[in-house]
């Protein structure tokens, strides 16, 4: 191990339940002091790319290291806190006791009232544990996973169950837990927050990564922007066939067309003479991830 090696390296990774390929040779590597959102669909692989991570199962095929090593002695050196989406409340524990107990268990543990603050949690250390509403008991997760002062953070949607002014002070709390150089990785259903918070943002679907980069470039890829307009009686046929359309979604009397260039495709629509009700928009995170998730041939049209 070495202090440059990367917190995170999957190297041709391969995890298989039957016949199923629940990850498929991931290539993926996170460099030390990086946040960064692991985002696909149910089903898509990440469940298992984080516990292959975290040493809970082994790959079938390739390698994962954390740090320089594998998972296990990372995990078991405390470099590594996790906040999952499977845990129990424990009975007739109180928060302080249980983030207590955890801390304990580290060779270097961060403060037990320090961990309680910056979940947003210092004024329930007295409560018990299996008293707490759903909201509540995700930030003692979240308290536990900081316990350890772990080098690198694994958050599986960290903010469910959360409203939105504690979602706001989680992130708060992420990021100046990532400020301090840890690793983060979380995984997440809220789009905007992988644009907001992360470094890097990586698509898994099929158990495979067909993106990794910023919000911005992931727009991109997906196609820049999207350009509105109004059928006004005329049939979507040859849409798809302009300048710089990718795709083509009908909704009611309207079409989308997303487009690499949208200059290219509004003059070929002036030129057909079809530019009614035109609006062209950038294309969002959510278009972005629609579009690389989405299992439909290319330039195929959608009628809704």
């Amino acid at each position: 191990m070495t202090q440059t090696s990367p917190a995170v390296s999957f190297t041709g990774a391969v995890k298989t339940y039957g016949a199923v390929r629940a990850v498929d040779g991931v290539d993926l590597e996170i460099a030390r002091g990086e946040t960064v959102a692991l985002l696909g669909l149910n089903g898509a692989g990440k469940s298992t790319t984080i516990s292959l991570l975290l040493g809970l199962h082994e790959p079938d095929a390739g390698t994962v290291e954390l740090f320089g090593s594998v998972p296990e002695r990372s995990v078991r050196a405390g470099r590594v806190g996790a906040m999952l989406q499977e845990a129990r409340a424990v009975p007739r524990v109180t928060v302080g006791e249980l983030v207590s107990f955890v801390a304990s268990r580290y060779p270097a543990p961060m403060p037990v009232a320090r961990a309680l603050e910056l979940a947003g949690i210092a004024s329930l250390a007295q409560r018990r544990v299996d008293r707490l509403s759903g909201g509540q008991t995700q930030r003692v997760r979240f308290a536990v996973a900081l316990s350890g002062d772990p080098a690198l953070l694994v958050l599986d949607e960290p903010t469910a169950a959360l409203d939105v002014e504690a979602r706001h002070a989680f992130w708060d709390s992420m990021r100046t837990y990532a400020r301090r150089g840890h690793t983060v990785l979380f995984s997440t259903h809220y789009l905007e927050e992988a644009d907001a918070h992360a470094d890097r943002i990586v698509v898994i679907d099929r158990g495979r990564i067909v993106a990794d980069g910023t919000g911005e470039e992931l727009r991109r890829s997906a196609g820049g922007n999207l350009v509105s307009l109004d059928l006004a009686g005329r049939t979507p046929d040859g849409l798809a066939l302009l300048p710089g359309v990718r795709s083509v979604e009908v909704r009611g009397d309207r079409a989308r067309l997303r487009t690499d260039d949208s200059d290219a495709t509004v003059v070929a629509l002036a030129g057909l003479g079809a530019v009614h009700g035109l609006e062209v928009t950038p294309a969002s995170l959510d278009d972005a991830f629609l579009a690389l998730t989405s299992h439909k041939p290319s330039h195929e049209t959608e009628t809704v």
